[in-house]
């Protein structure tokens, strides 16, 4: 290899920088490699009813001078771009919440249009996934904690490949739990199948509060599982006749 090759591992300087800021929790501020800073307005589903919250958030993104405005994986709208000295304005001219992107906590609830808008929706995923994002996110947890609710089994909010999910089906909803990506990718496994949208709530409930009392700190659900095995785990979390499982 020649002496002037560039290693593949070698930090590229370019992408350095000599901001030492880090992520501002209490700010809903993620440093972004240049310095600046990008914030995420919470949108429950991405679902935005009212046009003037769109040109809202294009007017505060042109004021503050951002480098763009990113559609998340979360269903949000990041302004892209912000310096440090403007995130508070920038909140203040939004008027809106903050989305829960970093932190030990229900980081996004997210769910497909199901049967209020999608032709192929067999469950209403938009109603459910607004009961479950009103009382959950940013919920503290004892790691990121992330929740799916697709309205059909094609699963667009990748029910199966995240900590929480349910998929809609003509007999209800199937239940599944402890997946994730990142570098260690897990398949969610079956907990539950054919339920209804209050079983889903219920078995949420108890999932999220056994899950806090009993998990390690930065362990999430699916290593929780893994250590304390899935039988036990159905068995702290499932209730004794009314599920079928």
């Amino acid at each position: 290899m020649e002496n002037n090759q560039e290693m593949p591992n070698q930090i590229d300087k370019r992408f350095q920088h000599s901001n030492t800021d880090r992520d501002l929790l209490e700010k809903g501020a993620i440093l972004q490699r240049d310095g600046t800073y990008a914030i995420a307005p919470h949108l429950p589903g991405g679902i935005i009813t009212d046009p003037d919250l769109l040109i809202r958030l294009a007017e505060t993104a042109k004021k503050y001078n951002c480098a763009a405005l990113k559609v998340t994986s979360s269903q949000r709208i990041a302004l892209v771009g912000l310096q440090k000295d403007d995130i508070d304005a920038a909140w203040a001219d939004l008027d809106m919440k903050p989305g829960a992107a970093i932190g030990l906590c229900v980081r996004s609830v997210k769910f497909c249009p199901g049967t209020t808008f999608c032709k192929r929706g067999q469950q209403d995923s938009v109603g459910l996934g607004n009961e479950i994002d009103n009382k959950y996110h940013g919920m503290t947890m004892p790691s990121k904690f992330k929740i799916g609710i697709s309205g059909c089994p094609n699963q667009c909010m990748d029910s199966m490949m995240i900590d929480f999910g349910a998929v809609g089906t003509s007999k209800g909803f199937n239940v599944f739990v402890g997946g994730n990506g990142g570098l260690k990718p897990r398949l969610g496994q079956s907990l539950a199948e054919q339920q209804t949208p209050q079983q889903v709530l219920d078995l949420l409930d108890r999932v999220v509060s056994f899950y806090s009392e009993q998990a390690n700190a930065n362990e999430r659900l699916g290593r929780f599982i893994e250590r304390i095995d899935l039988d036990i785990f159905k068995a702290a979390v499932l209730p004794e006749k009314s599920i079928h499982h």
